[in-house]
């Protein structure tokens, strides 16, 4: 017997935040090989790489809002992306 629907939509959905995340990774490090190749600026890296760790910063905020809410007995699925401007506010 398999897991409730809900659960599986619940796995499958932190399952696609953690693909964009991986997916963000590998295209930080292509954008890291571009720039030792030198196929593209320092300017044009660091201007790419600031936008990938915004979205990285704020997929890692999702799942950590979608993970409390369950820890706290309330619906994941409530949790939203943040903007980038209070993600990036917070400290570690």
């Amino acid at each position: 017997m398999g897991q409730p629907p809900e659960e599986q939509r619940e796995r499958r959905a932190e399952g696609e935040i953690l693909a964009r995340v991986k997916q963000l990774v590998a295209d930080e490090h292509r954008l890291r090989e571009q720039l030792a190749q030198g196929r593209v600026t320092a300017e044009e890296e660091h201007e790419v790489l600031g936008g990938l760790e915004r979205e990285l910063d704020q997929c890692w905020d999702l799942l950590r809002q979608r993970r409390a809410r369950r820890d706290a007995g309330e619906n994941p699925a409530d949790a939203s992306v943040r903007p980038s401007s209070e993600v990036e506010g917070y400290l570690s």
